[in-house]
């Protein structure tokens, strides 16, 4: 049996998966990068270690790198043509999660073969380009036109179902996913022992549609209303909004309050947030998954987020392992914070129930067993050369987490959803 995941490059979000997957499927398992990782991405922490599995395509249509044993070739064999086409055709399953050509998907579906596409929301601007006639065209041609086809959606965000739903795309073959950063294993009472008193954590490119204002103006107000509760705040990172941000802190006077760290790399990203106790996520839509989310709640963070970024409705129950805001309400944000530091037992509680909630289902490793089982049970690992008619259904194997069934909620009723939702599980 052999599984392939094909996407534009191999990144530290896809790296623990992978690694998982290539253990349970013991070494039958290759990732396809298509493209060289832009030197902003690499600078900025992106690019993932080597792995034995992965293989490159070059522009004439070789692969270097990975098992050549998996190809199926002699390793001291020159490759030539495009053996990469045929290794999308051979494989059992195919993860498809970028690619600029999707000819391949008419060719497994020609041939019989089962595909898992891999993305993020559509309308990341906005639901209204949805309707837009070109628009219309395009999604058809990406997506509409593989309804009846064995071709299903791991979805990297709340918000994918509720986009491919405006065009009746993959009904019923929708599940829910995401990115799996490391996953820290932590000694009993770690790392909370190292946490500091009143500490905030904020971390991100200081661009238009993240919103370091926000967490400013948040300083500003905890100022004014908590005079006796000590509190500071670290923003780590840099971009085109860093003067900006620095001058409204010294406007708003909280430069006192908060700690300007500048780029720091992923590693000592972590680190921080090992010894904070709230970690603020303050981006808006465009932020589609945000393994930022998985990353402060593993390390044991009470994390307050935008409900509109996509990883948020999949790990955070409202006020059970997180608390989340309705999108761009500064007011709320404030008062939540405010409240967890007046509560330190209470946000001990989220941190401790979010770091459990990614130690035993929000993590590369459950992900990749669930996806695994889930092909077993639908028939696709297995090297069967029969044709995959009638589309398998979707199996409900799992209430909730990775792989699970993805409910299409409409946009302008998630957070009513999220926080109804919560209220029903304690009742």
């Amino acid at each position: 049996m052999q599984v392939v995941f094909v996407s534009n490059y191999f990144n530290h979000h896809q790296l623990s998966f992978c690694d998982a997957l290539y253990e349970l499927l013991e070494g039958s398992f290759c990732f396809l990068q298509t493209q060289p990782m832009e030197e902003e991405r690499v600078k900025m922490g992106w690019q993932a270690e080597e792995r034995p599995y992965v293989r490159y395509v070059q522009p004439d249509g070789t692969t270097t790198g990975g098992p050549e044993a998996f190809m199926g070739r002699n390793p001291d064999e020159e490759t030539a043509g495009h053996e990469w086409r045929h290794l999308l055709l051979t494989a059992d399953v195919v993860i498809f999660g970028g690619c600029d050509d999707e000819s391949y998907i008419r060719e497994r579906l020609a041939a019989g073969k089962p595909i898992f596409r891999y993305n993020e929301r559509l309308y990341k601007e906005g639901q209204w380009k949805a309707i837009s006639p070109r628009g219309l065209l395009q999604k058809y041609k990406d997506h509409t036109r593989y309804r009846k086809a064995p071709v299903y959606f791991l979805c990297a965000g709340a918000y994918v179902p509720c986009d491919l739903g405006i065009i009746h795309a993959y009904l019923k073959k929708m599940l829910r996913f995401g990115y799996f950063p490391e996953t820290r294993e932590y000694a009993p009472g770690e790392p909370f022992s190292r946490k500091k008193k009143g500490s905030i954590l904020w971390a991100a490119r200081m661009i238009d549609w993240k919103h370091p204002e926000l967490v400013v103006k948040t300083a500003a107000y905890l100022k004014e209303h908590l005079e006796e509760i000590p509190f500071h705040i670290t923003m780590i990172g840099g971009g085109e909004l860093e003067e900006e941000v620095h001058s409204l802190a010294e406007a708003l006077g909280v430069t006192d309050k908060i700690t300007f760290a500048g780029f720091r790399s992923p590693e000592e990203v972590r680190a921080a947030m090992e010894e904070s106790e709230i970690y603020l996520v303050t981006s808006d839509r465009k932020e589609g998954w945000g393994a930022v989310v998985n990353e402060a709640m593993n390390s044991g963070c009470a994390v307050v987020a935008d409900h509109m970024i996509g990883a948020a409705p999949w790990m955070i129950r409202q006020r059970e392992n997180g608390i989340l805001y309705h999108d761009g309400c500064e007011q709320q944000l404030q008062e939540y914070i405010a409240e967890l530091l007046q509560d330190p037992a209470e946000c001990r509680r989220l941190g401790e129930a979010a770091q459990r909630t990614v130690r035993t289902e929000w993590n590369a490793r459950t992900a990749a067993e669930r996806l695994v089982r889930l092909c077993r049970e639908m028939g696709f690992l297995g090297g069967a050369d029969d044709q995959w008619l009638p589309v398998p259904p979707v199996p409900a194997l799992w209430a909730d987490g990775p792989c699970s069934p993805a409910p299409v909620i409409p946009e302008r009723r998630m957070y009513r959803y999220l926080t109804e939702r919560n209220e029903e599980d304690r009742t």
